[in-house]
């Protein structure tokens, strides 16, 4: 039996081939009701997408990936969501994958996951060699997200990231706004990079702006972005002597404040009564954590809509283009962590 094509659902949904194609690549223009007779025409026909064909025709599959560290930080799963939406308006499917932070696997996905299917990739890499990453950029049309500090002309990629100098300095200056003097830094890394290092840059700026002094004993190395090492490290501050304990931890991701907040609460020490705490990141866990956390919210639909139309535009140029380097906004959000007032959950 013939496989079922196009025709064979738009028939059997009653509807034009376009609205199938619309439906099948994920398009946003269809109404609910007419999105689902056609999906239950595609089951009844077992019509599946044939890549293969719309290369032949188009020279492109119409597919696209992303690679990101972690699937389970809030952060990069939200991320992927405004990727997919944005990809979709496009008319283009995303194959999403985590690299975990290995160099090789980073590498390996950038190339594209069988690089004759995808027709580029949008890559978050943390540990992949610079010299190996502007290989593959001038050979398969490549968008770097995050904060490798590179420069414009090392690797032939458009890159998009938030300045999170300024974002650490938004946040540290709010803390010292309140009139806290001895605001410590979790997320410090043992192990070299950019976002720590970046982030630790912008929290010593807003220090000696607001007349402080930077204690080193306030900056304790974790090693991952995650709950339990915001748990350790603010563990370990709380075993300093009294008058060196802070008064206000910055914390470089939500969920380092996640599990700041669970130290702080098993020490009875109240948030922010007596320390106050604020994150960048800007992920639902902020909201639904008690207290709701005070962060730096990145645009994440800003960050997806720049890299997926600054991919699109490299898959569909005949000619090279010049790359870029794009800023997308950011903004900080104060909440319960340090103003202590109790509000209710917008949702």
């Amino acid at each position: 039996m013939a496989a079922a094509t196009l025709k064979d659902v738009a028939a059997r949904a009653g509807v034009s081939i376009k609205t199938v194609s619309n439906v099948v690549r994920g398009a946003p223009r269809v109404s609910e009701a007419t999105r689902e007779r056609v999906l239950r025409a595609v089951g009844e026909l077992g019509y599946r997408p044939n890549p293969s064909a719309r290369r032949l025709r188009t020279g492109r599959s119409g597919l696209i990936g992303l690679s990101v560290p972690d699937l389970t930080m809030p952060y990069f799963a939200e991320l992927a969501q405004h990727v997919r939406a944005e990809a979709a308006g496009l008319g283009l499917t995303v194959l999403v994958e985590e690299t975990l932070g290995d160099a090789a696997e980073e590498l390996r996905l950038a190339t594209g996951v069988g690089a004759a299917l995808l027709d580029g990739v949008i890559l978050s890499p943390l540990h992949a060699r610079l010299d190996d990453l502007a290989s593959v950029a001038d050979a398969f049309p490549l968008v770097l997200l995050g904060e490798r500090s590179y420069e414009r002309d090392q690797v032939a990629a458009d890159h998009v990231l938030i300045d999170n100098v300024a974002a650490a300095r938004d946040v540290t200056a709010h803390l010292a706004g309140l009139g806290r003097t001895r605001i410590a830094a979790v997320g410090v890394k043992a192990r070299s990079a950019a976002t720590s290092r970046q982030r630790l840059e912008g929290f010593q700026h807003a220090l000696h702006e607001a007349g402080l002094t930077f204690d080193p004993r306030l900056a304790p190395p974790v090693k991952e972005f995650d709950r339990r090492n915001g748990l350790l490290a603010t563990r370990e501050l709380l075993a300093l002597p009294a008058d060196a304990r802070p008064d206000a931890v910055f914390c470089f991701s939500d969920l380092l404040a996640v599990g700041a907040g669970r130290a702080l609460h098993e020490a009875g020490v109240g948030i922010p009564s007596e320390i106050a705490v604020a994150s960048i990141d800007g992920s639902e866990e902020a909201l639904y954590s008690t207290p709701s956390l005070t962060s730096v919210i990145p645009d994440k639909a800003a960050i997806a809509a720049l890299a997926v139309k600054s991919l699109a535009a490299r898959i569909g140029s005949a000619e090279p283009l010049p790359f870029e380097v794009h800023l997308a906004p950011h903004r900080l959000v104060v909440r319960e962590s340090t103003d202590g007032v109790r509000r209710p959950l917008e949702v």
